[in-house]
């Protein structure tokens, strides 16, 4: 794993990258990748406000995963470039119990572009995400798919914004959001924004927020489960798949050691 304490610039070369981040700073991280296919692991230990910007070039196939183990609050400012007929899924997971702020822009830029962001995250304190996906061009195609679980304290508010502009014909842009909540006084808002400047287009959102059904809940705690392994349980069903994210087995069985660990001691 290659350690990160400054800004850099990182031209992807290898199929498979890790990096760590762990600076007192503000830094901003660059990757590049041109045709080819890649998947990148970045932790995110310890750092000030974070600037991630990549460029996917022509026929670029790339797949990021930003895990966030941070032991403060976050800023966290991205943007995503992508060309001709490349291939960009951008994922973060946040189970740490610490505010997050985070912005996010992905523009496609030439035909055949294809984008997705993914966010799974445990909110147990201020969680709040701006995502912005942009189709510039026809042929291209954005997705949105963002899970939730709000504890106790959480406060959870996702602005997904998906934009098809005009002359962007044959494109599409979808989403979807899943929320669920344990307890009452729990705040989550998810607002879906269609912004369509083109008829012959594809769009769709959809969204779900709501609470754990009692019954269920009963009928596990009647097969001996208590409250907190109950909602350790139901949780894992939101929160595991993003384990399996990128196809390195090592690494995902590491990552769902820690989610396990997480999810225990909720």
């Amino acid at each position: 794993m290659e350690m990160i304490h400054v800004d850099t610039d990182i031209q992807l070369r290898d199929s498979f990258s890790q990096f760590e981040i762990d600076t007192e700073r503000d830094i901003e991280l660059t990757f590049s990748a041109d045709a080819g296919e890649y998947e990148v692991f970045v932790r995110i230990k310890n750092c000030g406000k974070l600037r991630i910007r990549t460029f996917a070039y022509a026929n670029a196939q790339v797949k990021y995963l930003f895990w966030n183990d941070n032991e403060h609050m976050i800023e966290i400012d991205e943007t995503h470039e992508v060309l001709r007929n490349a291939n960009v899924d951008v994922a973060h997971c946040e189970v740490n119990p610490y505010p997050v702020k985070r912005n996010t822009y992905m523009a496609l830029r030439e035909p055949g572009a294809y984008g997705h962001l993914v966010s799974s995250s445990l909110v147990a304190s201020d969680k709040n995400y701006k995502q912005n996906i942009v189709n510039f061009a026809q042929r291209t195609l954005a997705n949105i798919d963002n899970f939730a679980v709000v504890l106790n304290g959480g406060k959870l508010y996702i602005d997904a914004i998906g934009k098809i502009v005009k002359g962007a014909s044959r494109s599409e842009s979808h989403q979807k959001s899943r929320v669920m909540c344990f307890d009452d006084g729990q705040s989550s808002t998810v607002i879906p924004e269609l912004l369509i400047d083109e008829n012959d287009v594809q769009a769709s959102h959809a969204l779900t927020i709501g609470r754990i059904d009692r019954e269920q809940l009963y009928y596990l705690q009647s097969r001996g489960l208590d409250q907190r392994q109950c909602t350790s349980l139901i949780s894992s069903g939101y929160m595991y798949p993003i384990t399996q994210f990128l196809s390195d087995e090592t690494l995902q069985q590491e990552l769902r050691a820690e989610m396990e660990a997480k999810l225990a001691n909720l």
